[in-house]
């Protein structure tokens, strides 16, 4: 196989959960431009759809369908639904999140209700699509964790913008995630079934206050945050057969912040 092929995604099929935020969409972007037939599922369908229209009208095979990760009975309806259109599963990305905390102060309830999505939802969906792929043979499981999962929050990018990094839930989930990967890597490797997990830093929008994009980007080697194309070589990479000994990794993101 030529080497340039071994990125190419046709054939292939794809879940993505989320897809309407500001890293759900370069991923689903990314999968589709590189050919995959792609699913993108939330609870918000109407969302979702929008960003699966724009892609078909630009000749891609993208569906938007509905997903409640707090359900299992919703996790597997979907499996099942793919696999009635498909026969097959090549790809799940876990990107949806639930951001339901404020602050360190905010009611226990919102932090129990963040990990029934964000943990219990997670392992939920991973075992339902990586049983699936298993028995194929073969897949590629992304998370999409954080940076946040690998450090501490930085006290000094927050003071006086308007925005606070100390999200108890975030940083807690997010290095499960890290590690919860790599024990799917271990379990489902016997399978041919990898796991490898990337950790996005800071994600520059036309809201980002710039005092904190001048702070961040002091912090990082190459000077910026991230824009809204940076995780789609990585995304292509791990979904594709051109990764196909890379398994139980965490690859970060950041444009080097957390090298330092």
């Amino acid at each position: 196989m030529n080497m340039m092929d071994r990125f190419s995604m046709k054939g292939k099929v794809a879940l993505v959960t989320g897809g309407s935020g500001l890293y759900g969409k370069q991923i689903v972007s990314a999968l589709a431009q590189a050919g995959a037939r792609t699913y993108i599922a939330s609870r918000n369908t109407e969302e979702l759809e929008k960003v699966a229209a724009k892609l078909r009208e630009e000749g891609h095979d993208v569906f938007a369908m509905h997903l409640d990760l707090g359900d299992e009975k919703s996790i597997l309806k979907l499996r099942d639904e793919i696999l009635k259109r498909e026969g097959k599963i090549d790809v799940l990305v876990n990107n949806a999140v639930l951001r339901t905390m404020s602050g360190w102060e905010d009611d226990a309830a919102r932090f129990a209700e963040s990990m029934k999505i964000n943990a219990t939802g997670v392992f939920m969906i991973t075992r339902a699509f990586g049983d699936v792929m298993a028995k194929r043979g073969s897949g590629s499981i992304i998370h999409v964790g954080s940076m946040q999962g690998m450090i501490g929050p930085d006290a000094t990018l927050y003071k006086d913008v308007g925005f606070t990094g100390y999200i108890p839930d975030y940083f807690f989930h997010k290095g499960g995630m890290i590690n919860f990967s790599r024990f799917v890597a271990s379990y489902y490797g016997p399978n041919n079934v990898r796991s490898n997990c990337i950790s996005p830093g800071g994600l520059m929008t036309e809201k980002t206050p710039e005092e904190f994009v001048r702070r961040y980007s002091d912090r990082t080697f190459l000077g910026r945050m991230a824009d809204n194309t940076d995780l789609m070589g990585i995304i292509v990479f791990l979904a594709s057969d051109a990764s196909l000994y890379v398994t139980g990794a965490n690859i970060p993101i950041d444009g080097g912040y957390t090298a330092k």
